[in-house]
Parts: structure tokens; sequence; C-alpha cells
């Protein structure tokens, strides 16, 4: 590992920063059946705001709640209204996964993560495949039966959203970072579900040493089943940019390809989000503006590429218009950590990553 002391402690800031403002920045607009990239692209011409540089804009007067359905969290995560970031699961899992790790290591058990959730995360606080084991667990099925019983969630996108602190506690080492994720991700999902989430924790870890989003997504798939079809879906969108395919004709043609896959499904979103990390060619606000504009699950993907990008450019390179609203605070729903400092918050993970 090349990186230390301040520099390192920059670059987790700077991932949990990222993961914060690209989650915010895909909120209003988490609706892949609503949410077309047509229609978000519609509504920011709307509001005079393509290039998108800023937080989504609000529109005046109001928009068509037909025509543009906002989430209902709208009001207080769009641009000019935003005083520290809202609650959402994309953040609370990060939460909880620092939590995690600082109560039973990085040599934590499957089994103490299912622990974790039913001591810290509220039951209505989770969604598809984490509901369902979480129900699984309450009644007593242990894991790995947890992720299959009743679950027809196994491969959506939920334990890839997991995955980042497994990546920024293993700085340079994807390898473990996705050994960590693979031990989190098999308490809800199977298969390809799995795999999102050590290609993501691999992805993330890779990128405190990697020269470029290209390089990071190289290596992290160095650590997923090669023929999986994550890992296909993958190297299709880097061969589409690599061949000079402009970033809206390269996602039109992973759509048809995906066709038939559910919106929070793991592949589809996969290929969304490497997409905006090559196109966005590791400049923060390309990477998180064009991964939103991509669509299907907004508010998912915009997180985890503002956590690869934060990574790659450190806190100190993130533009301010992405952190200063946020308030150095983060809501949360999980027990004890609701309005906890995310600076507090990055200073516990580094120390997690120097102590290894």
């Amino acid at each position: 590992m090349a990186l230390s002391g301040s520099a390192l402690a920059d670059r987790i800031l700077g991932g949990w920063l990222g993961r914060i403002a690209g989650n915010m920045l895909g909120k209003p607009v988490e609706n892949g059946a609503h949410w077309t990239r047509d229609r978000i692209d519609r509504y920011l011409r709307r509001a005079d705001a393509l290039p998108l540089t800023d937080y989504l804009p609000a529109l005046e007067p109001p928009p068509d709640p037909v025509e543009f359905e906002l989430r209902p969290e709208w009001q207080s995560c769009v641009r000019g209204r935003i005083h520290g970031s809202c609650r959402d699961d994309d953040v609370d899992y990060s939460v909880l996964g620092l939590h995690l790790l600082e109560t039973h290591g990085p040599d934590f058990s499957t089994e103490q993560v299912g622990e974790v959730w039913l001591l810290r995360l509220p039951y209505l606080q989770t969604f598809t495949a984490e509901r369902a084991a979480y129900r699984n667990l309450t009644a007593g099925v242990k894991p790995p039966l947890s992720a299959t019983l009743d679950n027809p969630y196994q491969e959506w996108i939920g334990a890839l959203i997991r995955a980042d602190v497994h990546g920024w506690v293993n700085p340079g080492d994807p390898r473990r970072a996705a050994a960590m994720a693979r031990r989190d991700a098999v308490l809800s999902h199977t298969g390809n579900g799995v795999y999102g989430a050590m290609w993501a924790a691999a992805l993330i870890a890779a990128a405190f040493t990697a020269d470029g989003p290209r390089a990071a997504v190289e290596s992290a798939l160095d650590w997923i089943p090669p023929r999986c079809r994550l890992a296909r879906t993958v190297r299709r969108v880097a061969s589409l940019h690599d061949a000079g395919v402009a970033w809206a004709d390269a996602l039109a043609q992973l759509e048809r390809e995906t066709a038939g896959l559910p919106w929070i499904h793991v592949v589809p979103n996969a290929a969304v989000l490497t997409a905006g990390l090559l196109y966005g060619a590791g400049d923060f606000t390309t990477t998180i503006a064009l991964t939103v504009r991509g669509g299907l699950d907004t508010d998912s993907n915009g997180a985890t590429a503002g956590s690869v990008a934060g990574v790659l450019c450190g806190a100190a390179a993130i533009p301010p218009q992405w952190t200063e609203p946020l308030e150095d605070r983060v809501r949360s729903a999980v027990f004890g950590f609701d309005g906890a400092r995310v600076s507090d918050l990055a200073a516990r993970t580094h120390r997690l990553a120097v102590s290894g």
C-alpha cells in the first residue's frame, strides 16, 4: 500500500463524503420504473441544469407529479435545501458495517453480521433481500439459509450497497476487501448478488492505489468468477468505452442486453455504475452526474460511484458544492449513530484501516 498518514485519511474521508453526496444526488429520482434516463434528462433540461454540476434543482413552479414523481424526501435533498444528509439505507449500511468491524474485527462471521442487524437496524428500514433475511433471522433461520428462504431478491443490489466499508478498511488490498464483503453478503444474497458486493469492495480497495478508474475496475474483476454475468457485463461496458461508443449509446446497448431484469437487479446497475466511472474519467462531478443520469437505482449507484471517485481524488479535491451542504452530519436509522459527524466516522474507519 502506497498511502499512509494524512493522505490515507483524506482518501477515506473522500469515500465517505462521496458516498453520501452521490446518494443525495440520486435520491429524489430513485425509481427506475418511472425515472428513465430520458425522463431524468427532461427534468434537468426543464430546470436548465444540464450539464449537471450540483445537486438536483427544484423546479419552480413545482412539476406535474404524474410526469415527474419525485421521492417523498425530495425537499430536503435538492439544491439549496440540504442541511446535512437525509437518512437512507445506502448510508445506514456503511454506518452499520463500521460498527460491525469495530465490534467484531475483520474476522467477523456471517452470523455476527445478522446479530448486528437485529440489535442496531430497525426492521422497517430494510428492503427486498435484506428484509427477507431479517425476517428469516427473527424466525431462527441461520445463514446461509437466511439468504434463500422465501427470498426472490437474492441477486438484487442490496449486498453491493453494503460493501464500501470493506473497501475503505483495506486500502490497496482488493483480495481481502472482497473476502470480507462476501462474508457480509451471503447473509442475504447468492450468485451475482454476492459477486456484486465482492466486486464493489474490491473496486473501492483498488481505487486507493490504482492509476484511475479503469485500472480499479479491471483490478476488481480479478476477485469474482470471470464468467459470471456481472463480470461479463462490466467487461462489456469497458469494451464499448474502449471502442469510442458515446455514453448514452453505450447505456442504450446495455439496456437491450440486460432486458428483462428488474431495475434493482445488480447486473444492470453494475453496468450503469461502470459506465459512470469510465466515462467520468476520474472527475468527481462528472462521475456521479453521469451515474445518476444513467437511471435505475439512482441513489445506490450514485453512492457507490461517489465512494470510488472520492477515494480516487480525496476529500480535499471534492468540489465544495457537494460537501458543504452536508454540514459534516449524517442522519441514520442505525441505533446510536443518528446525527454522527461524517469526519468522525471517517476517522474511525481510518483507525481500522491502519490497524489492519
